[in-house]
């Protein structure tokens, strides 16, 4: 079975030279996937014939027009209502219509929420959906939701969170009962708000693998899969990371370009800094995915490279093929159930 993912083309700070290239080397990597490059297709045609590509990975593309493109700074309402022709829309409707059996955008994050729950809505069960994304730890990714999609979430709207981003990640990255932590100021039972301590309650109750409160701090050690939180703290936690990383980048630039001296020391030890890079490297973990939609859609950051492009349409593949929306699905239709 093939599976079929649109990419919204003209989406993110570079557009075609960066979603064509990554989207040729996602078709050199899974023999099965077909892409469908979505914009304006004058301009993709031009894109594609720059690359020396084969025949057969040509026989596995196909191009969709689209006349508009959503801007960053395009509020939700201008892309939802006035450009409805525009490359996230029509990537989108594809999905909806089951030509594609996934989307992948690097365009405006609230214009794709609400384009994406608009046109294809939500999973029964599911009052909102979640932005999951994964942070790099000392032993592996730990997935993260919510990261921006909703803020002050109830309990209820918090479990689903859980299972939501449990499915994802057993199913992604083959881990059997992932371990899922609540987000809070402290790992004593006793501590934090009473919505908290509510969601809390709601896990222990689940049929998860709920291992208690984590805190900040945590999210890096490695120590847990998921961890839930609601979409304030989220994306403050998500913001603070990648400012701490921006911050300890240029530091490092800095110190090892002060005079003659540093710089050789530079050169001697650029073996492991390019380790060291390419384990914390943001781009390893870009695709951040957009849960409990009754399609599959990930969002790339807008200012992705072709190597972190590729790694969001490698999410969107591995969920489509792993069918991520059905099992949500039917595991929140089971937890409901039990919890009624």
């Amino acid at each position: 079975m093939s599976i079929k993912v649109s990419i919204d083309a003209s989406g993110g700070d570079f557009g075609f030279p960066v979603t064509i290239s990554a989207g040729i080397n996602a078709l050199m990597s899974f023999s099965d996937l077909h892409l469908n490059f979505v914009g304006d297709e004058k301009g993709i045609k031009e894109e594609l014939e720059k690359k020396s590509i084969h025949k057969s990975l040509l026989d596995r593309i196909d191009i969709t027009h689209a006349s508009e493109i959503i801007n960053m700074d395009d509020s939700p309402s201008i892309a939802l209502r006035h450009k409805k022709d525009s490359s996230m829309r029509v990537a989108i409707n594809l999905v909806q219509s089951g030509i594609s059996d996934a989307c992948v955008s690097a365009g405006n994050t609230g214009a794709l929420m609400s384009i994406a729950r608009f046109v294809l809505k939500t999973i029964e069960g599911v009052d909102r959906p979640a932005i999951m994304s994964a942070f790099p730890t000392i032993t592996g990714p730990t997935h993260v939701l919510d990261l921006g999609a909703n803020v002050d979430s109830k309990p209820e709207t918090l479990l689903q969170f859980a299972i939501m981003g449990s499915i994802a990640v057993q199913n992604t990255e083959n881990i059997n009962n992932p371990s899922v932590g609540l987000l809070n100021v402290g790992s004593e039972e006793f501590k934090g708000h009473g919505k908290i301590q509510e969601t809390a309650e709601l896990l222990k109750n689940s049929s998860l693998n709920y291992i208690g409160f984590v805190e900040g701090d945590d999210i890096y050690k490695g120590e847990v899969d998921v961890i839930v939180c609601d979409g304030f703290e989220g994306n403050i936690a998500l913001k603070a990371s990648e400012g701490v990383a921006d911050m300890f980048s240029y530091f490092i630039k800095k110190s090892f370009s002060k005079n003659l001296y540093t710089k050789i020391i530079a050169l001697i030890v650029r073996p492991v800094m390019r380790d060291f890079k390419s384990r914390v490297d943001p781009g390893r973990y870009n695709g951040a995915s957009l849960l409990g939609l009754k399609g599959v859609v990930v969002k790339s950051h807008g200012n992705a490279d072709i190597d972190a492009f590729f790694q969001a349409i490698k999410e969107a593949y591995l969920e489509a093929h792993a069918k991520i929306t059905e099992k949500i699905s039917v595991q929140l239709t089971r937890e409901l159930e039990e919890h009624k």
